[in-house]
């Protein structure tokens, strides 16, 4: 009937006849309408699912069956949605419905992030830093409240499904008390042990803060490199092998640092024992360095010096060098030891470290193995970031506004060597984005390695480290993209032991009592955290805080004891809700073995990439720690927002797209389908242009759908359903071509891949049917009798490809999937195309399949043919054309098995196959009469009296439409 490739186009010309014979042709007719209005209807839809209760519904016609658990990584309570949020939403939502269209019951638990800083911080600025615990704690839990109302609703909208009146909020007093009961589990297991060591602590927190709070930004800082003055001349003489020192001279070892803020806490030296150190006489004393490093040393120091002699580091232990300011401030007066470490290299620097054992790991424990008392360490730095008031020089001074300070008084003693400014990388706070330093302090941890726990209990310590538990379970997991194993194994191979205590009020208690003189726990702490658990249970954290030293321990016990204020950090709480959501809170969600005798386990976590060092992390710790395994069976991350030119969305540099925005301008279906087209194994980009063209994608899809329930809106499968084998071949070749689409699309959904499920669904729309398959069907749907087999068999294969598509498309185009199903299935629909199951379609025929394949491809040889003939002005439409097609025996065959139909699958009107040994197509302009009602060219127009402007076909076909006699007659075979 015509040439046209796209459904809304050819509906345009669907009336060739020009208004005569209009009433005699099956005119597609669907409620369904072209333009989709989505930000208009969809809040509608929302509407209903949630008032119709949707979401139970499903969950009631899923009973029973098998079950999948997606376990919602929270979003923390703060503040508006942005697109990261929607992406992370939406891809859990296309995960869980498809498992829903398998057969699974797949259910949605959202969750939320109460406690922790950020809201702390808000609350802060809004009334100020004064709050007494129970205030702050009251304010916080208010605040949550509001930010989780409103991240609801904006979820909601995004047409994402759950059980949004039961979320799971870390802040409800039940989970509160489930995590006490679990960080009781892990002490019971022997993990958990109290310890002074430097932690990383942000001053703007005001606390310390765990390893998966840290990230790494460029910092400007001042390097040094400082002298040390022996105390002993003669025996770093004998060290090396000397009588003794060039007569008049000073002694000095050279350190090099990056920090010059410890360079008043330095308490020791650190020298390799396996490297070469050389005594070097310069003009300003003799220097110890490194021997590989005099060189650079000197050129930097911008001295000439000669190498004395030499020794191995070995020789240098026990050697004492003075504070560089010792003559500045009797503060100062004490000696820095050498002790020797395997840390220490001449790669850089001098080859010599100092030591400030409260500001660094490997300073802390080369003093404590050598002896410094822990109450002998030097700490100076305040939570804020001041030295203590009453520190010698720089009492009450910033720790980076001291550094040039610093640097004055070790000049005015004539210990700087040299100075200059660098720009490295440096860690910084994941909130806050400022740098931060390793303080030591007593806090509470979770053991990597091998060592003893406090109250251990009798026979619950595994064999296994948690660090080797955690790395075992890793390979038990499944990675999507695979490459996140190899990261997340890194991180825990290599992690220090997990500081899990907190300096701050909104938070799950560590509700400990320690001797006030010896700081040990209280003997009944196991049964004080039972009974602490019991309190926030049913009043929340707000309860323990009001709970008196009296009222746990007695009026004996109570004055020796003091209570904890610390909390547990923020990802104990994420980190702990596989044990008391899935097996607590909403153990009444799982009831098919999420929640069993060996834990909870759910089949999926989903976040950013970037919580492999978060919630992927901290979960999977505490797991171990708790039943020796994983809490998931698979892992599944993706990238951040970026903007077209790779640039991280963010409002500083107003490369955002506002997910609410986007909402009331293109609907929330274009955020479904950006996500859904998206490879979100990497970053996932985005503006308006790209939104642009997903609107285009989104048009082409729905006018073929709207193609395909026009052309079905007569027809009813129970009584019009032709059976697979009298269908017309080229429609059995379509439900093939559609049953080997869904296999690949399965594929693609059993490992939640979306992206590749878009790009086929588009080449489907535009090729397999749009170009192909619905361009040919137009003259059969249009023109043959409204029931005849022809008909019917094409509105078969119409329906089910209908069926399978809007299956395929519902867990991203869920709106528009939506909108289209009771169009289709009219009273047979159960309300929702969310009932359903992915169709049953028949297998794919192989053979047909190659078959068409082949077919298609000759049939692109004669459009280009006829295409070349167009462009010289002989031919117009390709119904005007004729072919002569030359081709092999093979081809010859399988075109002269189509018989008349050839000519419509060409959309010619006529075609002469002929036998030769290459593929070759001749087009001729056709010198038949066109045919006033399908456009045809044909000898016989105007043979019929009744019908003068008719072809015999057309005459025949009007014939069986009125019960008169039979119309044309296709192939079956």
């Amino acid at each position: 009937m015509s040439d046209q490739k796209t459904p809304a186009k050819s509906e345009a010309k669907a009336d060739p006849s020009g208004g005569a014979y209009r009433a005699t042709l099956n005119m597609p007719d669907t409620p369904f309408p072209m333009r989709g209005d989505l930000p208009k209807r969809e809040p509608g839809w929302v509407k209903d699912w949630n008032e119709g209760g949707l979401y139970q519904r499903l969950r009631m016609a899923r009973r029973g069956a098998p079950l999948f658990v997606l376990h919602d990584g929270p979003p923390y309570a703060n503040g508006q949605i942005h697109m990261g949020h929607a992406v992370n939403k939406v891809l859990k939502d296309m995960i869980v419905k498809s498992r829903q269209l398998a057969g699974f019951d797949a259910q949605y638990i959202p969750g939320w992030d109460c406690h922790g800083l950020p809201i702390e911080n808000a609350i802060e600025k809004k009334h100020g830093r004064n709050l007494s615990r129970d205030d702050m704690q009251a304010k916080s839990r208010a605040f949550a409240t509001e930010q989780i109302s409103q991240q609801r609703e904006d979820f909601k909208r995004l047409g994402v499904l759950g059980d949004w009146e039961r979320p799971y909020l870390t802040m409800n007093p039940g989970n509160e008390a489930g995590e006490i009961r679990a960080f009781k589990r892990v002490i019971e297991r022997g993990f958990v042990y109290r310890g002074l060591k430097p932690v990383y602590w942000c001053f703007d927190c005001g606390s310390s803060l765990a390893e998966f709070e840290i990230e790494y930004a460029d910092k400007q800082s001042d390097t040094l490199d400082v002298a040390f003055e022996a105390d002993d001349p003669a025996k770093l003489a004998a060290a090396f092998g000397l009588a003794a020192l060039p007569e008049g001279k000073s002694a000095f070892v050279v350190i090099w640092t990056t920090t010059a803020w410890t360079i008043p806490a330095n308490q020791a030296l650190n020298a390799h024992p396996e490297l070469d150190y050389a005594l070097v006489d310069t003009p300003r004393g003799v220097l110890l360095l490194a021997e590989s490093l005099v060189g650079p040393c000197l050129e930097r120091f911008g001295l000439e010096g000669t190498v004395l002699a030499t020794a191995k580091g070995e020789a240098l232990g026990g050697l004492a060098f003075r504070h560089p300011l010792y003559d500045a401030d009797a503060g100062y007066r004490r000696l820095s030891p050498v002790y020797l470490a395997d840390y220490v290299s001449d790669s850089d620097g001098t080859g010599i470290v100092h030591s400030a054992p409260a500001y660094g790991v490997d300073d802390f424990n080369s003093c404590v193995a050598n002896g410094l008392p822990y109450d002998q360490i030097l700490n100076p730095v305040q939570g804020n970031g001041t030295y203590a008031a009453d520190f010698p020089l720089f009492g009450g001074l910033h720790i980076w506004k001291a550094v040039p300070v610093i640097l004055d008084a070790l000049k005015l003693a004539g210990r700087l060597m040299a100075t200059q400014r660098i720009t490295h990388s440096y860690p910084h706070c994941w909130r806050h984005k400022t740098p931060v330093i390793y303080r030591a302090a007593a806090q509470w941890f979770v053991r990597m390695d091998e060592g003893e726990g406090v109250f251990t209990q009798p026979g619950a310590k595994p064999a296994k480290t948690l660090r080797q538990l955690a790395l075992d379970a890793i390979d038990h997991t499944s990675f999507y993209p695979e490459n996140g194993q190899a990261r997340l194994r890194d991180m825990i191979a290599n992690r220090p032991d997990w500081c899990i205590s907190r300096q701050r009020s909104w938070g799950v208690p560590i509700p400990f009592f320690l001797h006030k003189d010896s700081g040990e726990l209280h003997p009944r702490t196991m049964d004080i955290l039972d009974q602490a658990a019991d309190i926030v249970e049913k009043g929340g954290i707000e309860a323990w805080s009001r709970v008196t030293a009296e009222e746990i321990l007695g009026a004996e016990d109570a004055p020796h004891y003091t209570k904890s204020t610390d909390i547990l950090e923020v990802w104990f709480d994420s980190g702990s809700t596989f044990w008391h959501v899935l097996r607590g809170s909403h153990a009444h969600a799982y009831p098919n073995g999420a929640a069993h005798a060996e834990g909870p386990e759910a089949d999926l976590y989903l976040e950013g990439h970037d919580q492999h060092r978060g919630w992927f992390h901290s979960s999977l710790l505490l797991a171990s720690a708790i039943y020796g395994r994983a809490p998931y069976k698979g892992l599944l991350t993706h990238g951040f927002t970026v903007d077209s030119q790779g640039r991280k969305m963010s409002k500083s540099l107003g490369n955002g797209i506002d997910p609410q925005e986007v909402n009331k301008k293109l609907g929330a279906e274009i955020i479904r389908l950006w996500v859904a087209a998206s490879d979100y194994s990497g970053d996932i980009a985005g503006d308006d242009k790209i939104l642009a063209r997903v609107v285009d994608a989104y048009r082409r899809i729905r006018n073929t759908l709207r193609f395909l329930l026009a052309n079905t809106s007569d027809f009813d499968p129970a009584t019009d359903a032709v059976p697979l084998d009298q269908m017309l071949e080229i429609d059995r070749y379509a439900l093939a071509r559609a049953a080997e689409l869904q296999a690949e699309i399965l594929k693609h959904f059993d490992v939640y891949e979306f992206h590749p499920v878009v790009s086929k669904l588009q080449v489907y729309c535009s090729e397999d049917l749009g170009a192909f398959y619905l361009d040919v069907l137009k003259d059969r749907l249009y023109t043959t009798a409204p029931k005849s087999l022809a008909r019917r068999s094409a509105q078969t294969a119409l329906h089910q490809i209908t069926h399978a598509m809007l299956r395929w498309m519902a867990p991203f185009m869920s709106f528009t999937a939506e909108e289209a199903w009771p169009v289709l299935a009219g009273v047979q629909s159960q309300g929702s195309i969310f009932f359903e199951t992915f169709l049953s379609l028949p297998s794919p025929n192989e053979a047909l399949l190659a078959k068409w394949s082949r077919i298609r491809a000759i049939r692109d040889v004669a459009n280009k043919a006829i295409e070349d003939l167009r462009a010289e002005g002989q031919v117009g439409a390709s119904l005007q054309a004729t072919l002569t097609i030359t081709a092999g025996a093979d081809d010859a065959a399988l075109l002269r098995s189509l018989g008349a139909d050839l000519k419509f699958v060409t959309i010619t009107s006529a075609v002469a196959v002929v036998d030769g040994d290459a593929l070759h197509v001749v087009v001729s302009p056709s010198t038949a009469t066109k045919c006033e009602r399908c456009w045809h060219y044909a000898d016989d127009v105007g043979q019929h009296a009744a019908h003068p402007t008719l072809c015999g076909r057309c005459v025949g076909n009007l014939a069986e439409a009125a019960g008169s006699g039979s119309g044309e007659v296709r192939t079956v075979a």
